[in-house]
């Protein structure tokens, strides 16, 4: 299971690269395989304020609709087009292709994990 160095993540799944003062979100690998083919993705729209652990929008898989948390606070400032056509992005690439939204970085949490602490963290909820 992949789990790139480069990212923090969140414990309910969700993944972020901050560059500068934008964050990349997106959710974990752990998560896309948890939830199956993901049929359709919403977030939030550009311009809207997202609050880290609040809710940012919704993936939806053929098991069931769940909710994307924000891992960092700000404004969105993209949200990732492609998915609307093709959803299936967040399954084939959750950590390239299939990102979710840019959220211009008002606050970074402390207790986002490092790659380490988060692969402890999916064995510890009984993941692999």
């Amino acid at each position: 299971m992949a789990r790139p160095e480069n990212l923090k993540y969140s414990k309910t799944h969700e993944w972020v690269r901050v560059e500068g003062d934008v964050a990349t979100v997106g959710i974990t690998d752990y998560a896309q395989e948890q939830l199956g083919d993901v049929v359709m993705v919403e977030m939030a729209k550009v311009g809207s304020q997202v609050t880290a652990g609040k809710e940012m929008g919704t993936v939806e898989s053929v098991k069931a609709v769940s909710e994307v948390f924000a891992p960092v606070s700000g404004e969105v400032i993209e949200v990732n087009g492609e998915l609307e056509a093709h959803p299936e992005l967040v399954n084939q690439d959750p950590f390239g292709a299939g990102w979710l939204a840019k959220v211009k970085v008002s606050h970074i949490p402390a207790e986002l994990m490092d790659a380490a602490a988060y692969e402890k963290f999916v064995q510890e909820e009984g993941g692999h």
